[in-house]
């Protein structure tokens, strides 16, 4: 009789375990009992989709064609702030996608830094680019530019790492001064950072869990915003975004998590190894970053910038990670990639 009670709260607890870290299946876009499909999308050659959306001047009339890859937490209908007479004075054209899990493109369980650069190619060829496009990341999205400079150099007309997106288990950078600001984080989104790193599959569990503080990181925490962060905030919510509830439509999992599921890996190789892709002199990379950001600390890409010296380097005195919420920081950026 004790051996079958024994047996029956082991199987129980075994239930309770494995429905506790396996993930809900994502919610997936255009399928029944899924979110509708309201906005364009490509089909890439793994079947999955990609949903898009274009903005600026008309493709064929564009002087600079631009692919901006949102951040965390994010999708393709994010705005830049830039005046339309910029726009068409440069004659720009820009193609914001929800990367894969976000909005209303298809999940990626086996999605990598590497995959990304793929996937933001084979956008560009699906729809015409050409074949040479600019690239702009924010935060997060930094990876995937990251990833470009190394797999599809080839392709690249200027890119742009704005406030761009760490990892603490880079292998090149200084690991003193990584340590350093790692500790400058929540404690609750350091550990958040170590399980995704070291035990991934346990990601769900540790974010969805009650026990312990997981990370403030996706709740949000105004201790990672700066004084002009809390401003630009404040000016945001009282004009919220009417695409707002679809970022996350598919699931957490398929979207937050995996994404920093795949910064938090271990990368095929590290930023400081980069090789310069515009040697004969056209073309540049930029790097923006505020002086007040507790998101991305400063250190670790003032010293990745002084590694590669290729790197345009700016340093903007008084803002943190949401610099490029205003119009003129935003403009700067962009005459900076186009103009100078």
């Amino acid at each position: 009789m004790m051996l079958s009670v024994i047996v029956a709260i082991l199987v129980c607890l075994a239930s309770y375990i494995y429905r506790s870290l396996k993930p809900p299946p994502p919610r997936v876009c255009g399928v029944p009992h899924g979110p509708p499909i309201t906005s364009p999308r490509i089909k890439l050659s793994d079947g999955r989709y990609l949903a898009y959306r274009e903005s600026g001047v008309d493709r064929a009339n564009a002087n600079h064609k631009i692919i901006v890859v949102h951040g965390f937490n994010n999708s393709k209908d994010m705005e830049l702030p830039i005046s339309k007479d910029l726009i068409e004075e440069l004659g720009i054209y820009f193609l914001f996608f929800d990367r894969a899990g976000y909005g209303e493109s298809d999940p990626h369980p086996t999605r990598t830094v590497k995959s990304e650069a793929y996937d933001i190619q084979e956008l560009a060829d699906k729809l015409n680019i050409g074949p040479k496009f600019y690239v702009i990341g924010l935060s997060v999205g930094a990876y995937s530019v990251y990833s470009c400079l190394k797999y599809i150099p080839h392709r690249l007309a200027g890119a742009v790492l704005l406030v761009p997106f760490v990892s603490y288990w880079w292998t090149k950078v200084s690991q003193d001064i990584l340590s350093k600001a790692f500790k400058l984080l929540p404690e609750d989104v350091r550990w958040t950072f170590r399980v995704a790193h070291y035990v991934p599959w346990l990601l769900y569990w540790w974010l969805t869990q009650k026990w312990f503080s997981s990370s403030s990181i996706i709740s949000g925490n105004s201790a990672l915003l700066s004084d002009t962060d809390l401003v630009i905030i404040k000016k945001m919510l009282e004009n919220p975004s009417p695409h707002t509830e679809k970022v996350r439509q598919q699931g957490d999992h398929e979207c937050l998590h995996r994404d920093m599921i795949a910064g938090f890996a271990t990368w095929e190789f590290d930023p400081t190894e980069l090789e310069n892709p515009f040697t004969e002199g056209v073309g540049s990379v930029h790097m923006w970053q505020g002086t007040e950001d507790r998101v991305v600390p400063l250190e670790i890409n003032e010293y990745i910038s002084k590694k590669l010296p290729w790197i345009k380097y700016h340093e903007v005195q008084g803002y943190g990670h949401l610099l490029s919420e205003e119009e003129q920081k935003c403009e700067d950026i962009i005459k900076a990639l186009l103009v100078e």
